[in-house]
């Protein structure tokens, strides 16, 4: 049996004043994506990604670009560092997978930035015009957290949906206020270990995002897309995305959509991949990846200490 590697790229959530600032003071690749980034941008998203504030970092419109930039940056030096191997297949949490479509050559940097920052604007921009919230609910099945969601959704207290199937047993749900604090009090009925409000102030995955969806369409409309290079497994349905059709429809899809991580590091074990190696900030998905299975090998690549330890696992 052929063994494959895949890498994965974070979302949001996976930000941190600091990130990137190593990868850029110690490998000039890494130096010219970010430099690169900031005259795409016309700001120094650099900075706030190396210094913050904290608050500005956590904005939606700035969170996106920040964590794209600084995955493309973190594979960039690790390239430059020696490490040879192409991945089999990728694939992206979210906005990560974004991050999947320029590595995989679908979009240009300066495009996929582009469209990045738009899609963090008119995010919070719906978050703005249609507030709602988020909650992590643990240790519930997923069959339970639907029906909860629909529960909520037809009583009338607004919107719940699924928003991110990350685990099983780790599930996040999406919509108006009022509805996900009634889905909090219905899992904990229901007895989820925890439920907890998480502290954003968009419903991202939701329906809420709908009324953005047909700017977003626009610019994806005009964005230059190309056909994969390297397969990728998609959020919405976690299948392989084989058409410049099927990627639009991802894009513009996603924005209301459920993300099926746990499917997606399941359909890539079916395609035999052994090996993740997720490149971003933190190590989020490395731990959702030893949920859904200890069989298999994951590393995380935010650092150069990261990097080193890499390429002497030799992986």
């Amino acid at each position: 049996m052929t063994e494959n590697v895949a890498f994965v790229f974070p979302g949001q959530g996976s930000q941190e004043v600091g990130m990137g600032k190593t990868l850029a003071t110690g490998h000039p690749a890494a130096r010219e994506v970010f430099e690169k980034a900031d005259d795409t941008l016309g700001f120094s998203l650099s900075q706030l990604c190396f210094e913050g504030p904290e608050a500005d970092l956590n904005d939606t419109i700035n969170t996106q670009a920040a964590i794209f930039v600084t995955s493309i940056a973190a594979l960039e030096a690790l390239k430059a560092a020696g490490y040879a191997i192409k991945p089999n297949y990728v694939a992206g949490h979210s906005l990560g997978e974004y991050t999947a479509y320029v590595v995989a050559g679908v979009l240009s940097f300066e495009d996929g930035l582009r469209l990045v920052r738009e899609r963090g604007r008119l995010m919070k921009e719906a978050g703005e015009l249609n507030p709602g919230g988020m909650a992590a609910i643990l240790k519930l099945d997923d069959a339970t957290v639907v029906e909860i969601c629909k529960k909520v959704t037809a009583e009338g207290h607004g919107t719940l949906q699924v928003a991110n199937y990350n685990s099983p047993g780790q599930v996040v749900v999406s919509g108006d206020n009022a509805a996900v604090d009634k889905g909090i009090e219905l899992a904990k009925a229901a007895k989820a270990r925890r439920a907890i409000k998480l502290p954003v102030s968009i419903a991202a995955h939701s329906e809420l995002m709908r009324m953005v969806a047909d700017q977003f369409r626009q610019a994806v409309d005009n964005a230059s897309l190309n056909l994969p290079e390297i397969p990728i497994v998609a959020n919405i349905n976690a299948e392989l995305l084989d058409s410049l059709q099927a990627i639009r429809e991802e894009m513009e899809g996603q924005l209301t959509s459920s993300v099926r991580w746990t499917d997606i590091v399941r359909r890539l074990i079916d395609h035999n991949v052994t090996t993740f190696v997720e490149i971003g900030p933190k190590n989020v998905l490395s731990g959702l990846i030893r949920r859904v299975t200890k069989e298999v090998n994951t590393y995380n690549v935010a650092t150069s200490v990261d990097i080193e330890a890499l390429l002497n696992a030799g992986a």
